[in-house]
């Protein structure tokens, strides 16, 4: 079950999502009741100056140039003449044309001739942004039709809409998409580039294919809006938006099949849509390159299954996500708040192509404002999972450093870590002290190794609480145990062993009898000359000769051999 924390978070990202369209909406839409407009096929003897009386002669289909039409070419184009209303406003204008597709336009003028123009079009000095534009020169009449013609193509038409404003109201309009396009896809190519830097710090592939879907649906609003061809100036992309476009699509939700199995762990908590999703990641591409083939056969086959399976492959990630989230994947709920209202709005903009939500012409835009926002709930979701792989290798890092029964560090992490002090060379002491429990065999013998355990616990613990934070304190074997003492000169190092000793002698373990447990502890401080190995070597050579002693005291290694500095627990030297 999901935590009732959990929920009230994916609600208020929800609500988040539930604004930007909202917002969309209200700022993007805009009704323009200026225009009335006709069409018609354009035939074989049509001349433009025929088609404009026709206008006011036959009874032509009309529409609404604000709601979203489409102008489905076929062979030969289509005719779409407009007629500006009253009260007419004279002066030089725009008209603009929003979502036109991949084919071309061209504008009539009273002499027959034209202008033709279309998103990947680099010919004009002026370009709109986000859809095309004529400017119509101050000396049309402004109660004159105009006429275009949607030249034909082969290119899947577009949803347009069409609209006639004074120059001041375009380049307004004109600049707010710019911004608002350009933040946009600056977030999700920024949200891509944390996600390819997190790829080769973590080597973890998840934000490889994170990154590879975001770019590839950047690309494809890119393409569908002209934002790659204005301002973006890529000029080798012109001509190529159908095909390019295909291809992105298919490789988006490729990446994000990839993406949502690792993500929401699907192995783990969603094993039997494995095989589903991981096929759809593989299938897309194939039909993808099908198409491209110019091959018959292949092309009008994948033709046929490519839009199905983008439906059905959609939402068997969105089941697969709402599955894995239902039984405790946390990742998989930042795919769902990213996941399902982009799959919304695609799948309303889909509909927009069969004539569907002609009255929402905010929608594709909609669409790339909701990717920018997909692209930051699935970085959070991103950061939160490299957060979680931090903490993980961290907690597996301490796991494989400690020694399992005290707790302390075990004999590799502490040579590890004397090593390392030793590197920073020579302006601080450095002190090893190598400490055994004298009689430790008795004890296992006598009570068992469980309480030879517990003496080691308790031994541990005692040693830490002595020590400061700093200091290095390891197990090395058995009943034996060392500590680096920084900063610690001959001095210093004695009366922190003689503590130690006492210590733990004091502890309530006992070998046999009244006999307290006690601890033999040789010293050496470090010379230009030593390593790690010779201060160990030094030390043990030292607490051998406290325990040929009599035990239960320090001796400290010095030039000449060890050197007796403490006797008993009752003695302080």
């Amino acid at each position: 079950m999901v935590k009732q924390g959990q929920r009230a978070w994916v609600v208020r990202l929800f609500q988040v999502a539930a604004c930007c369209v909202f917002f969309m909406a209200a700022s993007l839409a805009h009704a323009d009741d200026t225009l009335t407009g006709n069409w018609r096929e354009v035939r074989q003897d049509d001349e433009p100056a025929k088609v404009l009386a026709e206008t006011w002669t036959t009874t032509l289909p009309t529409f609404d140039p604000a709601r979203m039409q489409i102008f489905r070419t076929g062979d030969s184009g289509m005719w779409v003449i407009l007629r500006p209303l009253p009260p007419w406003t004279g002066g030089a204008r725009v008209l603009s044309i929003r979502t036109p597709g991949a084919g071309k336009v061209s504008l009539y003028d009273a002499q027959g001739d034209k202008a033709t123009t279309s998103l990947d079009d680099f010919g004009p000095p002026l370009h709109g942004h986000g859809r095309l534009m004529f400017a119509i020169p101050d000396t049309v009449p402004a109660s004159h039709p105009l006429l275009l013609k949607f030249e034909p193509t082969d290119q899947p038409p577009g949803a347009v809409t069409i609209s006639l404003d004074p120059w001041a109201d375009f380049l307004r309009d004109d600049a707010n998409w710019l911004v608002f396009a350009t933040a946009c896809f600056a977030i999700m190519l920024t949200m891509a580039l944390m996600a390819l830097c997190f790829t080769l710090i973590l080597r973890d592939m998840t934000f490889g294919w994170y990154a590879a879907y975001l770019v590839c649906y950047a690309l494809i609003q890119g393409l569908k809006s002209g934002f790659v061809f204005h301002p973006l100036e890529w000029q080798l992309l012109a001509g190529l938006g159908d095909s390019l476009g295909t291809a992105a699509t298919a490789l988006s939700v490729s990446f994000a099949a990839l993406f949502m199995l690792r993500f929401c762990k699907v192995d783990e908590y969603v094993p039997l849509l494995r095989i589903p999703v991981l096929g759809f990641a593989i299938g897309m591409p194939v039909i993808a390159t099908c198409q491209m083939t110019g091959v018959a056969l292949l092309v009008g086959t994948a033709h046929l299954l490519l839009q199905p399976l983008l439906l059905l492959g959609a939402l068997l990630l969105l089941v697969a996500g709402a599955v894995a989230a239902a039984r405790g994947s946390r990742h998989a709920w930042f795919f769902l708040v990213g996941w399902t209202p982009l799959l919304l709005l695609t799948a309303a903009c889909g509909a927009q192509l069969q004539g569907m939500f002609a009255a929402a012409p905010w929608l594709p835009d909609a669409a790339i404002a909701i990717g920018a926002f997909e692209a930051i709930v699935l970085s959070i979701g991103l950061s939160d999972r490299a957060l979680t792989i931090r903490h993980d290798r961290d907690k597996a890092r301490q796991l494989a450093d400690a020694d399992p029964l005290t707790g302390v560090l075990n004999r590799r992490a502490w040579t590890e870590g004397a090593l390392a002090t030793l590197e920073e060379g020579l302006a601080r002491p450095v002190a090893l002290l190598f400490l055994d429990l004298d009689h430790f065999k008795s004890l296992n013998d006598r009570h068992g190794h469980a309480a030879g355990d517990r003496a080691l616990v308790a031994v541990a613990g005692a040693l830490r609480h002595e020590l400061r934070p700093s200091d290095l304190l390891g197990r090395y074997g058995g009943e034996e145990f060392v500590a680096l003492l920084q900063g610690a000169d001959r001095e210093n190092a004695v009366q922190i062993a003689t503590r130690l000793c006492r210590r733990v002698s004091r502890l309530d373990v006992h070998v046999g009898g009244n006999e307290a447990l006690t601890v033999s502890i040789g010293i050496a401080i470090r010379t230009p000359v030593d390593t790690v190995q010779s201060l160990i070597e030094r030390a043990d050579q030292a607490m051998y000769a406290a325990k040929l002693g009599g035990r239960n005291r320090v001796i400290c290694s010095g030039p000449t051999g060890p050197a007796l500095v403490r006797s008993k627990a009752s003695t302080t030297l």
